[in-house]
């Protein structure tokens, strides 16, 4: 079984910053420095999207355009945490974000994150 757990969401004002983490936990643990894991959001009515992938060694990282220069993804493979560090939030980025082992079906249940004055 895989577990992958998101935290650190919440309401914010716009122009505020959070940080997302993941903890990963289960039989992607031993795995977990060659894994490419990913963050994604879905705003209500939208499809899900990209928002950041990390390669397993943090070596690559890629940014979605509407979050780049804003947004920083890494991790921390000892730890076996992923984080999104989100900076000069808008309103437009409020959704569900959630963790993913990329390209597969292993999801996080979601952190909330809300932009609003």
């Amino acid at each position: 079984q895989v577990q992958l757990v998101e935290s650190g969401g919440g309401l914010v004002q716009p122009g505020g910053s959070l940080r997302l983490s993941c903890a990963a936990s289960g039989s992607i643990a031993s795995i977990f420095v060659i894994t490419e894991m990913g963050w994604y959001r879905q705003a209500p009515g939208k499809q899900r999207e990209l928002v950041a992938s990390i390669t397993g060694s943090g070596s690559t990282t890629n940014y979605a355009d509407s979050v780049k220069g804003r947004f920083a993804i890494s991790r921390d493979n000892a730890k076996k945490m992923v984080y999104l560090q989100m900076n000069s939030l808008k309103p437009e980025d409020t959704a569900v974000y959630y963790c993913n082992w990329m390209y597969t079906n292993y999801w996080g249940q979601g952190t909330q994150v809300t932009v609003s004055s």
